[in-house]
Order: C-alpha cells, then structure tokens, then sequence
C-alpha cells in the first residue's frame, strides 16, 4: 500500500491545550527518552510550515500525517483524538505508529502502518512552549479508513446449481460482511440488470462497521436455462467489485414432435417394406421423452437425446405386412414440466401383392383325356388378373371369379379344362397373376403336365438257363424295358414272390436289388445273387405293368446242414450209443463216414429222407459202447461231394457221466519253507464237475471258505500262507459229485531253519581230559553236512580248529576235545546251516580247569607302611585258576585271625583271576613287620606266596635302564622304576664325557616318567649316563649296576640310531691323549664342584633331617582319614601300569608293593570298569578262561549271554613285574544268547491270529 501525505501551510494556528490520563506517562518518556527539540534561533517566527488535509484510506495502506513546524526548543508530538502519542520517534503502545523527518529542519511526520479501522480519527501535531514562545496546536486532520466487504452471502448458496421452472417467480437475497462505507449491490441475469431490488443498510458487526442487504424477485425464462445469476458489490475501498453466482437450471417444456416421412405419399406403404420413422421433438428441458403408439398401443422403442442441441429423437422401425392397413402410428412428446401430451400421427395405406397362388385339380391324365384346373390366388390390394399358359402357348380359361379378401384386398380366381395328348407330356401348365400396381413383379404357379401311356418291349440278361452255376457264385440278372409314362417299375419275383433285399443289416447280403435306371426311353433294373441253395431250379421274373420275362438257374451246393441223431444224451461207462447223421439235402448227392477222434468207424446205411431245395438228402448210423475215457471225446460224421470237391463236418461230442477218478499227474507230496506258502493242487476228472473239495488234516475238516492261512481255489487246490512247522504232515482230499466220490493223500514237507535246542554251557573240563561239546537241533530237513564249528578270539575272529574232531549223527552234532590244553578254553560257535536261512548259530564256553596259580614273580614281596600304629597297609594276593580259588593268610606261619578287627579281607574274582587284598589297620613295627603268607586253593591243589610287611625308605634303583633311540644331538632313555620306599620318588640323569672331567645333571620331568630324551649332545663323542631315583629320604645312589649305560653319538653324517636294546658299557681300548692345558683347567673345576658339593650335602643333610622331623609329627598327629588314606602319594590307574606301587625286580633283590593311600574297592560289577589284574609264568603260551565270576558254592555263571572277555593275555617281562590293568569289555554284547534261550530265528513278525494252526 503506498502511502498518503499531505503538506499544510499557511500561517499558525491558536495553541489549544488539550491533556489526558496519558500525559504523565508521556512526560516520563520525554524524560527517559529526550526530548525532540528544534535549536532555532530565536529570531525565527514560530508556527507551522506544513500540515496535512483531511485524508482517506484503505485498509491496510501505509498513511503518513507530515508536520512541519517552526519552534526552536519545543517539543513536538501528535495527538489522536485528544490523546498525547509522545515526543518519542518510536510512539511506546503504538508499533504501527512512528515519526519521520529530520527534527534538526522541523519535520515531524507520523507514519501508519497497515492501518485499520482504529486508526479512523481525528489527529493534531502539537508543540510545547518553550523560550521562544507558547505552545502550538493544528488544526485537525480527520484520517477516514475505508474498509471493503469481505464477502457477499447468496440466497440461494453460491456455486449451486438452482432448479427453477420457467414462467414462476423466485426471491433471490444477497448480503455484504462488515464494510466502510456500506457496498452497493446490483443483480446481473443473463447480462442485464435485474431491476426492482429492494436495498437495506444495517450496523455491522463494530462501530463504523455497516452490511448491506439487497433482494430481488426473479421470473426466469426459458432462455436463462443454463445461464448465471450474479451478485455484484462494489465499494470505494475496492478496485473491482466482488462477485458472486449460481447457475440457473431452468425447467420448460418440449417443442411439438415431428415426424420426418420417408417419401412424397404420406402413409403410402408396401407390405414387406422395412419402414424407420423418425421423431424429434425440440428444446426442453429436461429434453423430451418420446413414445410411440400404434393404434393407440404403446410401442416399446428407445430414444436419444442430444444435450448440446436440446434435441430428443426415436426411431419406429418395423416391417410392414398386409395386416398393417389402417393402422394409425402416434408420437407423443412430454417432460416433467409439460403441461400436456404433444402428439403427432399417421395413418398407414399398404399395399401387398398376393401372398400364394394355388392351382386345385390333378395334372396327371391318360393321354387323350381332359384335365379341369383351378387357379386360386391370396388376397391383394389392389386386386390381380389372372392367366394361364402351356408351354409358350396361352390358353383361354373357362372363367374369372373376384372375392373380397383379408386387410380390405381381393381374391382372384380362374378355371381351365384342357384335352391332354401323348406331346404334352412333360410341358409346363402356369397359372400367371398380374397387376399394374405390381407392375415389376411377375406372380407364377406352374404344374408339369403328366400323361400316362404304357411301356414298348421288355426282356432279361443273364447267364444262359439250365447251366450249372455252384452255390455262393455271385449272378447278375439284368431287366430291360422301353418307353412308357410312367417310368415303368420293372419289378423282380422268385417262384411268384417278389424280391427284396435283407432288412437286418447284420444278415448277409445275398441279395441285391438294384434301383429303377433310365437312359433315354430305355429303363433298366439289375438283381445280384449270391447263389445259395434255395436258388436251386427257382424261377426269377420281371414284370413291368402288362409285360413279363422269366429266368431258371441250377445251383450245385454242399449238404446244407449235417445232423447227428443220438438215441440217448445221458450215458454212463458201460452204455450202448447209436449215432444217425442225415444229410438234409445237397446238389449233387454226397457220400458219408463216421470217425472218433481220427479213428475211422464201422457204419451203415439208413433210410432216405425227402430233400429240400430239389436236391439230394442221405444218411449212416453208427453204434458204439462208451467209458469215461470217451467223456468229451468227438464222434465226427464228413459229408463229402466229390463234384464239388468239398466235405462238410459235423460232431457230437460225448458226455459220459462218471464219479471223480485222480489223474497220473496228480502230485502226492508238495515241499514249502516255513513262513511261505504252500499249494496242494488237485488233478482230477469228474462229469459233472465235483460239487465240493473236503480237506483234512489231523482228522479235522479246513474249512470250505478258508480261514487266516488257508483257502481252497476253485479247482479244488488247497493254498497255504505263513506256512509253521505244525502244518508239516498228510493232508486228506475228498471229492464229490452226483456220480460217486474218491479221495486222495497229499503230503505236506514244511522245510525251516534250524534251532540249536540243547547247547551245555559252559563245557567243563580238566586240564589235559576229554570232552565233548554237544549241539541238538530242530530242522528240516536234516543233512549230514549242515553242522560246523568256530572258535572266537578276543577279536571274534575264527581260530583254528585242527587238533579238534567233528562230529554229527542227525539232529546233534559234537566238537570232540583230546587232550585239553589251557590254550583250548574259550568261546566255541556251533553254527547249523540246512539251506533254510537263516543259519543257526549258538555260542558254549570251554571251560578247563586246573590248580591255582599264584603270581610271585621273585621269591619274596615287600610291601611298605609306617609302623607308627596309626597307618594301615594292604597286602594283595593273585592267584589263578578253575574252579573258584579259596584263600588262607598266615603271619610267619602261624594262620591269621580275620576275626580281629584290624585284619580286613576283601576278595574278587575276574575271570579266572583272583584276588584276596589283606588291609592291616594300625600297622605295629613290631606287632606287623613280618613274613605274610598267602595261600591259594581250589579242587585240584593249593599255591602260595610270601609278602614281607616293611618300614618306608629311601627308593630302590630304577631298573633295565636302555637307550631306546640316539641322534647326533641326544639320546632317548627309558627304564622300569624300582621301589619308592613308600614314598613320591622323583628322577634325575647324571651323565659325563669320558673325553672331558665333569658330570652333568638333568631332572626328568614329569617326575614320575619312565622315559626321557637327553638333548645338547655332541656328534662322536663317548659319554657315560647314570639314572638316580630320589624320595624325601634320599636316593638310590650309584651302586646298582643296571643304572649306568655309555653310548657313542653318531656323527653327522650317520643316520639316527633306533635301539631298543643296551649299547655296551665297556670303554673302548687306547683312550686318546687329553691336551694338558684343558687338564689343568678340568682339574681346577672339579675342585671347585667338589667344595660346593660338600655344602650342597650339608644343606641337603639338614633339608632330609627336618623333612623327616616333619613326616613323624604328622604321622602322629595324624587325623583318622590320614590313617586310612596313609601319607603316601595319591594313586590313580595309568594304561597298562600301575602307578600306585613301584615295583621293583632283580635276581638278587626283592620284590616291592607301595600301599600308599590304597582304598580297597568293592567287587566289579558288570556295570563297572574292572581293578588291574596280571599273572605270568604259564608254560609261554596265549591262555584265555572265562570271564564271569566263578563260585564254586552257588555254580552262579552268570546270565547266558552275558561274559567278559574269556581269557587275559598275561605277559611278564623280567623288568616289569607289575601288574597290568585289565582290558575289561562289556561282556554283554560278546556272545548272543544260547539255544536254550533264543530261538534260531527272528520273532515271528506275524499277528498272534495268523500263527496258529491250520486245524
């Protein structure tokens, strides 16, 4: 908006001094803010130079009121209605309100912004006094704010569509929003204005605000349809005026409808004719609706209508008949609004030809003779002449006759006699109506005039008669005529009987008769024969009205049908049977014979017979005696025609009734496998057929219509599934018929595999005695060979049966043992195979006993424990032997007293192997110290063996130190460890070069290995190596020969040594000359070592000292579970070694077992993993024994099925006299049950129902 000034000038005006509730505050901000003051020299008059007139505004422009004013040292301000704005530039209160100019000149111009309806007031520019004079005040400049309406309110709404109806008279309002000053309203229809508004100021929603109101009344036209009607408010504070509208949707009635007539003659019509009629009625709105009535009926007919052109249009469009003459056609034109139907009609005038001209009468006629005609014609309009014509000649009709018709037409009629003759024949007789109102068409009847007069001349062509023709030859017969009207028929009779063809069509086609031919005046019609007897001498004819022509044929042909006479039908073995065949009839005659199945019999003649088809009939009988052999034979009668070269058989097949009899082939004995099937079959011959198969078994009937495993087939066979050894036996057949009975016996073979029935096990027997072991079995069938024996190993493989014999005698066969041998015990598998798998198998262990065997490697075992009455020790005794071994222990041979509760026995059994472990509770130095003898004993004899009981010590020398493996770098060691005195024992390696002074010591890590690799070693050179084995109270020390072994490394250019033997200890011949420098040095250095051993033994003398110091004080202050556990090392299985006891073995020393923290377990269960077990010194070979728990007393063997491994392998090395943990395997899963236990085959997977038997 732009912004409005208006500069003032003239001379001053007198000051009015006007003040309100505002002037202290102005005062306050003339203070805080300072004062707008013009510093004008005095001299200058005072007043203003420019002031603004009175201004109008639109709302929302900027309007500046200027003030310019002479006043040096006045303060300036404006004044709104009597209120002080403030000398302040910025108006505090007012954001709109601001004063421009330069102060310095006098210019004090108040800025409005986007003024409003508030700013509409009375304003003054004031001045103060001051020095130079009093103060000032304008005139008042009147700021009048226009504001222009918003809006205009349209009744009806605005952008509606409003329906009115043409002629009636409506009151449209239209109202303004608040304005300044109030609007002026006009109303515009259809581009002129409508007058007579009637216009209203009223007070608007603020003061100063106004709403005008205007209404006019409205009578739209039919023009207006379409058309806006337009509110119009125009206003000084607008540009434009503002507009509003509705769209007049004015309603008016159709134009008349018009009907647009195809052609000059309204009405005029012809039936036939496709009529369309147009209708269109213009204008309306809504366009027209358009209906057609025809004689005042309506007329179901669609109709269009086109918007843009107000035009509603339909279409009649019908075929005209004669019916429609004088029918009126209306189309009415109406809408919604229409006062009244418009209707506009046409009457119809149709003109229509005759639809059919009949001529009444016949056309046919003997020649010479008149025809009477009469010619008929449908009705017309207008009417029709009628004439008639022959050929191209036109005859004069008798008379003509017109009738009044349908739809107002006429009838016409004419009638013609005429004389016929043989020429008119065949012409044209037409009957023609014409009119000229039909002048382009021509109307016609015509009938094709018949006359009648006979054929000329008839006659037959074909084969020459009397000659021979043989049956099935095919004939053709030809008969032939000339002229004649009609075509004559020329029909065809055999013996007076006329022929015709076969109607069934699956009959053969002998006969074929021909259709009527014409060729010119010549007729023919052809008859094919297939010659059969009954052509024999017939008569064939043809026959055409008056006229006649004859053939005869002979026809040569074979016995037409060959039948056998019997003088009985039922026979029985022994009748008398007399057989006649008759030859019915044949051309030329023929000769007969009987045969049976080839074989020519005797016959005679019999009496002649009267044949058909003028031929010749004969006849011979023949007599026979018949069996059952002959039921079903066939007694074959042959006509034979030596002319013809032909013979006609016939038979008859004999039924000679008899009871059943089995044939040759008929099977006695049927072989089935156990669970499969079987079928019994039935070969047998019976007339009539058996009635029924009755099959025994047992003495008990199978049921007739089967069962689970059985049913009898039709053919009497008996089928068997799921075959059990119970259904093996005679089966007893019986068979029936109305003749008699006759039976037969069948035997079933049910072959299945085997089942070991008896099995002793175990076998026992003594060392070096004679057994057998004995396998009985049930199977079928029984073969010499089907028994064969294995013996398992630890690894379930077969072992050699050589020094063993095999026998069998039927069900049982024996494994016979000479001479037992421990090596022989074991598992032995019989395994039984007679072709019906599966094969049986059953597993018996070979027990041999023998007399125990204790395990006492060197004559004498120590054991050692701290006699300090607060330890324990246990004393382990092995022994080995069958039966169960009972052990005894004495104590320097005198018997011990398990009784006293520090004696504690515990005992197991693995095997063969047993054990007794003697816990002593609260070992005594003096009480214990002693000589324990243990002593085994069993059935067959007793062993022993000696345990000495000592005190702990330091540790026996490790034993067999060997160089297993040597490089040019190290040497690989491995050794047995000797007794650790009952306590932890450690070891260390000691070794020296023989070429250089001076020992070298390496600790074997882990402490308790037995094998270690010295590494940092030279190539070729000669060392010496010691093994120590050390515990808390010292070592073993260096006297024992078997700790020492000297080796020689390889070179470099020698391959690695792999030994598993001890390299010889000697030193080699001529040791070389050492150097004496390096002497000097080597002495000078073993001095030195020699003084810190001599310390380092006093500190370890000291160390030993107060370590065993320590030891005794906790042995006696030892708690209850240190006395049971003892205060050695803790034990734990390793492989195949021990570690819980060092053992120690050489010729000249004893032997030694650790007890340390040994807990006696409790007996092995199969569940769990056996304690450690060994013996040596059997006679060097592999023995194996049972591994259950033998008990002499209760015989337990333990489930069958259930066995460890049978027999231990036991090697004991001179070295290693440990005892090596057993293997222990889960016995279970070693041998599968015996025979006695499990059957030979698997389950039966049957139902319990399909396992019975058959009765």
């Amino acid at each position: 908006m732009g912004t409005k000034e208006v500069t003032v000038t003239g001379p001053g005006v007198t000051p009015v001094h006007k003040t309100s509730s505002l002037t202290p505050l102005l005062l306050m901000g003339m203070l805080t803010a300072g004062l707008a003051q013009s510093w004008v020299p005095t001299s200058v008059p005072r007043g203003f130079w420019t002031l603004s007139d009175n201004l109008t505004a639109v709302e929302g422009t900027t309007v500046k009121l200027r003030c310019g004013v002479r006043a040096p040292g006045s303060v300036v301000q404006w004044a709104k209605d009597g209120l002080l704005l403030g000398p302040n530039p910025r108006i505090p209160g007012f954001p709109r309100y601001s004063l421009e100019g330069d102060p310095a000149k006098g210019e004090f111009h108040l800025l409005i912004e986007a003024c409003d309806l508030s700013d509409d007031a009375q304003y003054e520019c004031q001045v103060s006094r001051s020095e130079t004079g009093p103060e000032l005040v304008s005139s008042k400049v009147i700021l009048s704010i226009l504001v222009p309406p918003k809006m205009l309110q349209l009744t009806p709404e605005a952008g509606s569509t409003v329906t009115w109806v043409a002629g009636q008279e409506y009151v449209v309002t239209c109202v303004s929003g608040d304005a300044k000053p109030a609007p002026d309203i006009t109303f515009i229809q259809g581009g002129h204005t409508v007058p007579g508004v009637s216009y209203n100021v009223n007070d608007g929603s603020e003061d100063k605000l106004f709403i005008a109101e205007a209404k006019a009344r409205v009578t739209p036209q039919s023009s207006d349809n379409g058309q806006l009607l337009v509110c119009e408010g125009s206003s000084p504070a607008l540009d434009t005026p503002i507009k509003v509208s509705f769209t007049m949707n004015v309603l008016f009635p159709p134009g008349p409808p018009v009907i647009d007539w195809p052609g000059l003659d309204e009405g005029h019509v012809r039936a036939g004719q496709n009529l369309e009629l147009p209708c269109m009625a213009r204008g309306g709105n809504p366009p027209a609706t358009l209906q057609w009535l025809k004689n005042g009926k309506p007329v179901s007919i669609a109709w269009g209508t086109a918007h843009v052109q107000a035009v509603a249009r339909s279409v009649l469009v019908m075929t005209v008949r004669p019916e429609d003459h004088g029918a009126q056609l209306s189309c009415l034109s109406y809408n919604s609004v229409s006062a009244e139907t418009q209707e506009r009609s046409i009457t119809l005038q149709v003109a229509f030809p005759p639809s059919a001209i009949t001529i009444l009468g016949s056309a046919s006629q003997s020649e010479n003779k008149n025809v009477t005609l009469c010619c008929l014609t449908k009705s017309s309009r207008p009417r029709v002449l009628l004439r008639w014509w022959l050929g191209g000649r036109q005859l004069l009709p008798t008379d003509d006759i017109v009738m009044d018709g349908l739809h107002g037409g006429h009838i016409s009629m004419s009638n013609l006699t005429l004389l016929v003759r043989r020429e008119d024949n065949g012409l044209s007789l037409t009957c023609e109506a014409f009119s000229e109102a039909f002048s382009k068409e021509t109307f016609k009847k015509s009938l094709i005039l018949n006359v009648k007069y006979p054929a000329q001349k008839l006659w037959i062509e074909g084969p020459q008669e009397g000659q021979d023709i043989r049956t099935g030859t095919r004939v053709r017969l030809v008969c032939l005529a000339i002229g004649g009207n009609p075509d004559p028929s020329l029909t065809w009779f055999k013996d007076s009987r006329p022929v015709s063809e076969p109607r069934q069509p699956q009959e053969p086609r002998r006969v074929q008769l021909g259709s009527l031919e014409k060729s010119g005046s010549t007729f023919s019609r052809e008859l094919v024969l297939v010659l059969g007897p009954s052509d024999n001498r017939a008569k064939f004819s043809c026959k055409a009205g008056q006229l006649s022509a004859s053939r005869q044929l002979v026809v040569q042909f074979p016995p037409t049908n060959l039948t056998i006479l019997a003088n009985s039908s039922a026979l029985r073995p022994g009748d008398a049977l007399n057989l006649t065949c008759v030859s019915i009839s044949s051309n030329p005659p023929v000769n007969l014979s009987w045969d049976k199945e080839g074989e020519r019999l005797e016959d005679m003649a019999a009496p002649p017979q009267r044949a058909p088809f003028k031929g010749s009939a004969a006849s011979r009988s023949v007599f026979l005696r018949v069996s059952s052999r002959d039921h079903g034979h066939r007694v074959t009668c042959r006509a034979h025609s030596a002319t013809l070269r032909e013979t006609v058989s016939s038979f008859y097949r004999l039924n000679v009734l008899y009871p059943p009899e089995f044939l040759g082939e008929q099977v006695l004995a049927v072989t089935a496998v156990e669970e499969g099937q079987a079928l019994l079959p039935v070969s047998v011959a019976a007339n009539p057929a058996p009635e029924a198969f009755n099959w025994t078994f047992r003495g008990y009937r199978l049921s007739p219509a089967g069962g689970p495993r059985h049913r009898i087939l039709s053919g009497g066979a008996l089928q068997l599934w799921n075959v059990t050894r119970a259904d093996d036996g005679f089966y007893q057949l019986h068979c029936q018929n109305s003749e008699g009975t006759a039976e037969a016996l069948l035997k079933l073979d049910v072959h299945y595999a085997p089942t070991i029935r008896v099995l002793r096990d175990p076998t026992e027997v003594n060392v070096g005695g004679s057994v057998d072991i004995v396998c009985t079995v049930d199977a079928n069938p029984i073969l010499p060979e089907m028994f064969s024996w294995e013996r398992l190993g630890e690894d379930e493989e077969d072992v050699s049966l050589e020094d063993m014999e095999k026998m069998s005698k039927g069900s049982t066969g024996r494994l016979r043992i000479h001479q037992a041998k421990l090596s022989q015990a074991g598992a032995y598998q019989c395994i039984v195979d007679n072709g019906v798998a599966p094969a049986a198998r059953g597993l018996v262990r070979l027990v041999v006993r023998f007399a125990p065997q204790v395990d006492h490697p060197t004559p004498l075992t120590k054991v050692a424990a701290a006699g300090d009455s607060t330890s324990s020790a246990t004393l382990h005794c092995r022994a080995r032997g069958v039966p169960n071994i009972d052990f005894t222990w004495s104590k320097n041979g005198v018997p011990l007293d398990l009784q006293d509760p520090r004696y504690t026995e515990h005992r197991y059994h693995q095997g063969v192997v047993h054990s007794s472990l003697l816990t002593i509770a609260n070992v005594s130095a003096a009480q214990d110290y002693a000589l324990f003898t243990c002593m085994a004993t069993n059935a067959l004899g007793s062993d022993h063996t000696n345990i000495q009981l000592v005190s702990i010590s330091r540790p026996d020398p490790p034993l067999g130190l060997k160089v297993v493996s040597m490089t040019p770098n190290s040497v690989g060691l491995e050794w047995k460890p000797g007794f650790d005195g009952g306590l932890p024992q450690r070891f260390q390696i000691r070794y020296e070069t023989l070429e250089t002074p001076g020992f070298l010591y390496v600790d074997v890590l882990p402490p308790q290995a037995t094998t270690f690799t010295l590494t940092g070693l030279k190539p070729s050179t000669r060392y010496r190596i010691w093994l120590l084995a050390s515990n808390a109270l010292g070592d073993s020390g260096l006297a024992h020969k078997g700790i020492q072994v000297s080796i020689t490394t390889p070179g470099l250019d020698q391959a690695p040594e792999d030994t598993g033997h001890q390299l010889p200890t000697e030193q080699p011949p001529g040791a070389p000359t050492l150097p004496l420098l390096p002497m000097l040095f080597a002495v000078g250095g073993l001095l030195l070592l020699s003084n810190a051993c001599c310390v380092g033994g006093l500190l370890w003398r000291r160390r030993l000292r107060r370590l065993a110091e320590e030891i005794s004080e906790k042995t006696e202050a030892g708690s209850e579970e240190d006395r049971i556990k003892n205060e050695y090392e803790e034990s734990q299985w390793t492989g195949d070694r021990d570690t819980r006891s060092s053992v120690v073995s050489t010729e000249v020393e004893p032997h030694y077992y650790s007890m340390r923290d040994f807990s006696p377990q409790l007996p092995p269960t199969l569940e769990e993993v056996p304690y450690p077990q060994a013996f040596t010194g059997i006679e060097d070979e592999d023995v194996a024994f049972p591994g259950h728990l033998y008990d002499e007393v209760e015989r337990a063997y333990g489930p069958p099925g259930v066995w460890g491994p049978l027999y231990d392998e036991v090697q004991m090395d001179p070295y290693d006299l440990r005892w090596p943990e057993v293997k222990y395997e889960d016995p279970r899963g070693i041998y599968d049950q015996v025979a006695a236990d499990l059957g030979a085959v698997e389950p039966n997977p049957l139902p319990f129902e399909l396992r019975g038997h058959l009765v």
